[in-house]
């Protein structure tokens, strides 16, 4: 396994094509999927956009999502990421993370997504890293927080299909690389 990232509990690697059935039973949990999509995502999905996606993302350059396992154990828990939005700019990336609901309230998200920006910002070029979720999702809101990112706003987009709760907004955290100070 190449390790992209080691933190204390966790190791960071890329995905691989072996990893679909990782991704199914992650998207698979109802609880993991209540403010994303509200439910899970189908095995054609994950193996024919999702899976695919993520790894096409590797060539587009140092940014990205990673596979996260305990380093324990090995176990997957689910994944972090670095990655700007489609056509945005590699310096400028959102922060994202999906962990297994068994391992919630471990702080895995929060030691990832802290070892995550500390390497975007010293080594791969990373100016500004931004969150966003559901302005009832309290917990996703705490790791921003925790991590180091400041409420920026909160905003009401318009959903087909809203899920619960988006009646509230979404909210936006962002942090920016320190000045360097000579």
């Amino acid at each position: 396994m190449e390790v992209f990232l080691e933190t204390n509990r966790l190791l960071l690697r890329r995905f691989t094509e072996a990893d679909a059935d990782h991704l199914v039973r992650l998207d698979g949990d109802p609880e993991v999927m209540r403010f994303l999509t509200g439910g899970p995502t189908p095995r054609e999905e994950i193996e024919n956009d999702v899976l695919p996606g993520i790894l096409r993302d590797y060539a587009r350059g140092p940014t990205g999502r990673w596979a996260a396992h305990e380093r324990s154990t090995g176990e997957f828990v689910g994944w972090l990421a670095l990655q700007p939005p489609d056509g945005g700019d590699a310096a400028d990336v959102e922060l994202g993370y999906r962990l297994k609901s068994s391992v919630w309230g471990r702080g895995y998200a929060t030691e990832g997504a802290r070892a995550l920006i500390g390497k975007g910002f010293a080594d791969l070029g990373v100016r500004r890293v931004w969150a966003q979720t559901m302005a009832v999702n309290l917990a996703s809101r705490r790791v921003m927080e925790k991590a180091g990112l400041r409420y920026v706003r909160t905003f009401y987009p318009q959903f087909d299909d809203p899920l619960p709760g988006t009646e509230h907004g979404e909210v936006e955290y962002e942090l920016e690389r320190p000045a360097h100070r000579g």
